[in-house]
Order: structure tokens, then sequence, then C-alpha cells
């Protein structure tokens, strides 16, 4: 046990490339540093995390740009598929940044999941894999979903585009990350409908709260009239900055409205975060042993098992109401 220890010891000094444990006091230690460290290097290692009972269809949404929609969808999704499990991450941001963090082209005449919207094109045939984790596929966006909330507008069933789209789909798949836009357009209206379960990721300032109340309402009525099943299960406290006053006021707030939904992990504010896209990768495998990296498994990790302890927080079969279904 003591050779293992040592083993992971020397191996925590060379996985991370920053010192961000220096900055918080809890950390400050040798001692505590490589412990925590090595922790960290054992949590990266590929262990098998459970499978949920049925497919998990989980909509990231939040009509607040900057709050870290992206890059929680990509890191999940990287860190799920690292641990054993079946992940495609369909990409509904015509400004297709969670393509470019998982090095997945979407530049015009790309199939995308505009062709699966607008053309009836089955997502497996358009879904790219992903050179860093084989079980992780990519339905890239590219910019002709701009335009797609106007054509979408006189179309049949408009609301249930990508609900079928999902349904039809016959590959093993564990989970289904959505990456919805900033808004509350007929883009993010699908990925609602398609979804059994809502990932709201919160930044910690206090214009994050503003605009939470009109999502909440979007989903009532989502859930009234068209998606029956759709619930907020989980909530992410992202961008904390532990040197503020306000974060942990956040935080408080998020934690006391929302109850166990939050997720213990709260994804603090990481450079590494921000430096990963520009590789074309995430931060789990552009810098592994990063605050960021460690923060985004550890959220990960409790998804997975919190899908397994309940054998799906929302299993079942996607459902649409008689009105919805053939609405216009």
């Amino acid at each position: 046990m003591y050779d293992a220890l040592q083993a992971d010891l020397a191996e925590a000094r060379t996985v991370s490339r920053e010192t961000d444990f220096d900055s918080d006091p809890v950390f400050n230690t040798p001692i505590a540093r490589e412990a925590m460290q090595a922790v960290h290097v054992r949590n990266v290692r590929k262990e098998a995390w459970p499978k949920p009972a049925a497919r998990r269809v989980i909509t990231v949404a939040n009509q607040k740009g900057g709050v870290g929609k992206t890059t929680t969808t990509v890191n999940l999704a990287m860190a799920l598929a690292q641990h054993g499990l079946n992940v495609m991450v369909i990409d509904l941001d015509p400004q297709g940044n969670a393509s470019t963090a998982l090095g997945i082209e979407h530049g015009v005449g790309t199939p995308s999941v505009y062709d699966v919207m607008l053309g009836g094109t089955d997502l497996a045939e358009v879904a790219a894999p992903v050179e860093l984790a084989p079980s992780l596929r990519c339905v890239p966006s590219t910019i002709d979903l701009a335009g797609a909330d106007i054509e979408l507008a006189s179309q049949v069933a408009r609301e249930h585009r990508l609900r079928k789209a999902i349904e039809a789909l016959d590959v093993d798949v564990d989970y289904v990350f959505i990456d919805c836009p900033p808004t509350l357009g007929l883009l993010t209206l699908n990925a609602l409908v398609a979804g059994r379960e809502i990932l709201i990721p919160i930044q910690c300032e206090y214009y994050a709260l503003e605009g939470l109340a009109q999502l909440l309402n979007t989903v009532e009525l989502v859930r009234s009239q068209l998606n029956s099943g759709l619930e907020v299960s989980t909530v992410l406290l992202t961008m904390y900055d532990s040197r503020t006053r306000l974060a942990d006021q956040v935080a408080d707030d998020v934690r006391q409205y929302f109850g166990d939904k939050v997720i213990g992990s709260v994804i603090p504010r990481n450079v590494r975060v921000s430096e990963a896209p520009g590789y074309g990768q995430t931060v789990i495998t552009y810098d592994a042993g990063s605050r960021g990296a460690v923060s985004y498994l550890e959220a990960a990790r409790e998804v997975a098992q919190r899908g397994a302890a309940t054998g799906d927080p929302v299993s079942g079969d996607q459902v649409g109401t008689a009105d919805g279904e053939g609405a216009e």
C-alpha cells in the first residue's frame, strides 16, 4: 500500500501544470496538497462508473449567456465517457462552441444537427466520434442553425423535431447531453421537449439569478403542454470565486432554493478551463490535474451515481400531449 501511495504521489507531481492549490488555504501544506493531488490522479484513472437503468437525456439550459453551459456540457460528457459510459453531445447552439471544444469539424457544409432538425437525417449519421474519447460522439452545429428558429416556425410539430430524432436513435447511448443556445427560442424549446432532465449551470454572480425565474416559468409551460415528464434534476454552481462574499451568498441562495438538486462539487474559476477549447479539447483532457478538471470529474461522478441510485430519476418513454404533437 505504501508503494502504491508513493507511486500516486509521484504521478500527481507531473499531472498538473498549474499551482492553483497553493492559493487555497485548505491545501496550503505540502502534505495536504500531495494527498489531494494523489486522490485527483486516482479519479482521472479509468474506473467504471455505473450505467443508468435507462438512457438519460439531459438538456443543459440557461438563457443567460456566459454561465458555463457549453463548458459544463463538454466536460461532463468527456468525464462520463472516460469512465465507461457511452455519451452523445448534441450541439444546438449556432455558435458551435461545443463542437470546437470536442475537436469536431463544424464548418459550412458539414452534416450537422440542422440536417436532423429540418432535413430528417438520423442523429447517428451526423454524429462524429471524438478523437480523445472513443465512447463519446458529437452531433455538430453549423452556422446554418442560426436561421433554424425562423425555418421551424412554419413546420408541423416544430417543437418535437429533436425528440423524435432522439427516440429514433438506435445506437447504444447511456447519456445524451443537449447544449442549448442562450435564448428561449424554438431551438431551446426543442431541447426542453426532447429532454427528460434539465441541468442548469448557475454562475456564482448576482446577474446569473435574475433570469432564472423566466427559465423556470418556461419549464413549467413546457411540462404542462408538451413534455409532462420534464424536471429540473441537476443544478451546478460554476465560476465560483472563494475570495468573494457574493459567490458564497449566491451559492447559499441556490442551495436553499433547489436543495439536494445542487451538485456538491462547485466549479471554480480556473484558467485551464478557459484555455482548453483553444486546443480543441476539454479541460479533462487538456490538464487532468487542474482544479477545474478535478471539479468537473467530481460533478460527473455525482451525476452518474445519482442516475444509478435512483434507477434514472425520470425514466420512461418521451411523452408529448395530443395537442402538442401536432402543434403549429
